[in-house]
C-alpha cells in the first residue's frame, strides 16, 4: 500500500503525516508513506486545499486533518 500526505509543509500537514504513522503502526501494516511537497505535484493530484491523503492514488481526504482514527477506518 502506497500513502502519500499532500502538503507544503505546514503544522496541519505534519500533523496528518505523524497522524498517518501512527495508524499504520497501530494497525500493523506495511505501507509506503511519502510526503508530497511539491505544489505542482499536488495540484496534478487534483488537490486544490491541504493536508490531502491519498491511498494508492485514490484521493480520500482534501482540507482537514484527519484524526488516527479516522486514519484506521480508512486502511482497515
Amino acid at each position: 500500500m502506497k500513502i502519500e500526505v499532500l502538503g507544503p509543509g505546514c503544522a496541519k500537514c505534519r500533523k496528518l503525516y505523524e497522524n498517518t504513522h501512527t495508524a499504520v503502526q497501530d494497525l500493523n501494516l506495511q505501507a509506503e508513506i511519502v510526503k508530497v511537497e511539491e505544489i505542482q505535484k499536488i495540484l496534478n493530484a487534483g488537490v486544490m486545499m491541504t493536508p490531502a491523503l491519498v491511498l494508492d492514488g485514490e484521493v480520500k481526504s482534501v482540507g482537514k486533518v484527519l484524526s488516527v482514527d479516522d486514519i484506521k477506518k480508512m486502511l482497515i
